[in-house]
């Protein structure tokens, strides 16, 4: 059976993940952990520490499933490659190999947009929470209907303390993977909402996967594409696994 963990971003909980459970086939097992300080779980004592998330997150991340990271997800999931035992492969949905652009690139967020969220955060965690929330789905077809979809899915409170969500808003603003992704232990897709409006545009890439009419939640706006396009990979590397096992002595 093949196996996808879906793992999400900044700010929002696996539940985001709901969404998408109309679309999946019966012979795709799906798991959606939370990261440790989401949901039920209990943050880690040093949650800045890349080592002590990889500890955490072992065995929610097992290496014969394709990990699925979305947005800040994604960010993580690339420096746990270097962690823990590599999966048959990773998909970063949302995020490029580091979060904010370099100066005169157009789209995506700058370090100044940056700083300035980390600053109204640090006087207001739960009104920049809001806001965020309003502000990744500027790119959607209907942002007032995804707004009302996600926050019936994960509520009207921010799903992790302020100190968890303030450790996200910093790896957003320090982490780059550029180097791991230049030569990673296994394959690495990459996805994202053609209007998507945190992340920069993507350079002519044909390996980077484009969904049309959606921005930064396509599990809001695009369920049933999003899901084919995971389904896909997941077939893809439970079929080459199923070759070399036929073609091994």
């Amino acid at each position: 059976m093949s196996k996808l963990v879906l793992l999400s971003g900044w700010g929002i909980d696996a539940r985001i993940w709901q969404s998408l459970t109309p679309y999946w086939p019966n012979d795709i097992q799906v798991d959606t952990p939370d990261w440790p300080g989401y949901g039920n779980r209990p943050p880690l004592s040093t949650p800045e520490d890349l080592d002590a998330l990889a500890n955490a997150m072992a065995e929610d991340l097992p290496r014969d499933a394709v990990w699925v990271g979305w947005s800040l997800g994604a960010l993580l999931a690339a420096h746990l490659l270097e962690r823990l035992p590599p999966p048959k492969a990773l998909v970063m949905l949302g995020m490029g190999s580091h979060f904010t652009i370099a100066k005169g690139q157009s789209g995506g967020v700058t370090r100044h947009e940056l700083k300035a969220f980390q600053l109204a955060f640090r006087r207001d965690f739960e009104a920049t929470w809001h806001h965020f929330l309003r502000w990744q789905l500027g790119g959607e077809p209907a942002p007032r209907a995804a707004l009302e979809r996600l926050l019936s899915l994960i509520g009207q409170t921010p799903p992790a303390t302020k100190e968890t969500l303030g450790v996200g808003l910093t790896h957003l603003s320090s982490l780059d993977a550029s180097t791991l992704l230049a030569a990673p232990p296994c394959p690495v897709y990459r996805c994202q909402g053609a209007m998507d409006p945190l992340v920069a545009p993507p350079p002519n890439d044909t390996n980077i996967q484009r969904l049309e009419n959606s921005g930064h939640c396509p599990q809001l706006s695009q369920p049933a594409a999003l899901t084919h396009y995971l389904v896909a990979i997941a077939y893809r590397h439970t079929a080459t696994e199923y070759h070399a096992r036929e073609v091994s002595p």
